[in-house]
């Protein structure tokens, strides 16, 4: 249970509760509680039973899968707002949890149990709808995903991978093992294709970094 502070500021965050009647918001309250989770936390891993969904007040959760030959991909990230679809999914369906959800920067989260989440879909179609506008949304990014890893070669992904990284910061504080994660790949894949960039002028790469240091020349990379 949360109380009325808590479900004020929760409010501002989802903007579903500002629009749910009065029913709905009193059972929020009543069946939502507020949890803390560390970076580095896993919430699931691949097999797990779900007993709840969470939605994240702040923070970052990162869901991927890992392949039988230890190879990794990210599948999605979901910050402020934000749940997990394949944990609704495995909510909606009863079935378990097909991937891994950890937490990359400390978290804090609402968590509704599955019976409640259950039936709030069957009886409320603003929830209902909050629910599906998620499943349509992060389906809709996955989509692009699976274009990519079938069709794309993996020097393009990695130049563009590389370009909307440096967006946010540059030099990018990352291992060449985590863009292997980050895009499906083996790190001895990653290294070389990262070498022939440093070859040809586009990148510096240090020990946990990446600069690039012609964009326009790794945006021409970027493109088939």
């Amino acid at each position: 249970m949360i109380d009325l502070n808590q479900y004020n500021r929760i409010k501002r965050i989802l903007p579903i509760l500002g629009l749910s009647d009065s029913q709905l918001a009193r059972e929020f309250q009543q069946a939502a509680s507020l949890i803390r989770i560390p970076a580095g936390r896993d919430i699931f891993v691949e097999g797990d039973r779900v007993d709840g969904i969470a939605l994240l007040i702040s923070g970052v959760v990162r869901v991927y899968k890992i392949g039988d030959t230890g190879r990794e991909i990210t599948l999605y990230r979901f910050g402020l707002g934000e749940s997990c679809i394949l944990t609704a999914n495995a909510i909606l369906s009863d079935k378990s949890f097909p991937a891994i959800a950890s937490v990359e920067q400390d978290a804090e989260a609402v968590m509704i149990p599955n019976e409640t989440f259950r039936d709030w879909v069957r009886r409320y179609d603003l929830w209902r709808d909050f629910v599906f506008d998620l499943l349509s949304q992060r389906l809709s990014s996955m989509i692009v995903i699976v274009d990519e890893v079938a069709f794309q070669r993996m020097d393009v992904r990695v130049a563009s991978w590389l370009l909307k990284q440096a967006k946010v910061q540059n030099p990018i504080r990352i291992t060449h093992q985590q863009i292997a994660g980050e895009l499906g790949s083996s790190r001895e894949v990653i290294s070389r294709l990262l070498e022939d960039f440093v070859s040809a002028g586009l990148i510096r790469s240090g020990r946990g970094t990446v600069e690039i240091l012609d964009f326009e020349g790794l945006k021409s990379r970027s493109v088939v």
